[in-house]
């Protein structure tokens, strides 16, 4: 509510330092966070932040990253890993129209990737020699995912150079099964739980510089 109601706040500066080029943003996103360590119960951690530059009161060309760690019960298997993740992309401006107004609306696409080394402890195996399976270990294995994500969220501008606003993600995994079948990472930092497709939500304070 308190975002709503800054979002409308009439502002009387100026928002830009030439027509083409209007500010370095770093943004770090608490949402993340605090969601995977309550939904593992400290078990699993993310850790995330944006780069991005405002354009010609329009384009928010962004680089956003993050590290992933701990472990995880899924599958009947025990799931313990870490790596990071980088995703790259444009946001447009809906508010371009206007241009006094430090906030923005936005909507924008990402590529992303994530590199990671991981063990998965205790997998249940089925065998044509064993009926009810044996349970077998992957030990130091490295993947690296690929997917593409649609963003939406926002800026507000809270104070001079400080600004707080929100984003939500629809992923889409690109990376396709092995072959043979092996057991994959059950997590892929910066993505979530393998699936096919994945949502995600932010929740950033940030500094214009």
């Amino acid at each position: 509510m308190l975002l709503l109601l800054l979002s409308v706040r009439t502002s009387a500066h100026v928002y830009g330092d030439s027509a083409i080029y209007q500010g370095l943003f770093i943004k770090l996103d608490l949402a993340t966070t605090t969601i995977e360590v309550a939904r593992s119960k400290g078990t699993l951690q993310t850790y995330e932040g944006a780069i991005s530059v405002r354009l010609k009161n329009r384009y928010y060309p962004t680089l956003e990253g993050g590290y992933s760690f701990g472990k995880r019960d899924a599958e009947g298997g025990l799931y313990k890993g870490k790596g990071g993740f980088v995703r790259l992309g444009l946001d447009f401006n809906g508010l371009r129209k206007r241009i006094e107004s430090p906030h923005a609306f936005l909507v924008g696409l990402r590529v992303c990737s994530a590199l990671q080394r991981y063990d998965l402890c205790d997998v249940k195996q089925n065998t044509p020699y064993w009926d009810t399976g044996a349970r077998v270990d992957f030990l130091n294995r490295q993947a690296m995912d690929w997917w593409g994500e649609v963003v939406a969220g926002c800026n507000v501008n809270i104070a001079s150079g400080f600004y707080m606003g929100w984003a939500v993600r629809f992923k889409l995994l690109f990376t396709s099964k092995n072959k043979d079948q092996r057991p994959e990472a059950y997590y892929i930092p910066g993505f979530g739980f393998r699936n096919n497709t994945n949502w995600g939500v932010n929740y950033y304070i940030g500094w214009r510089i």
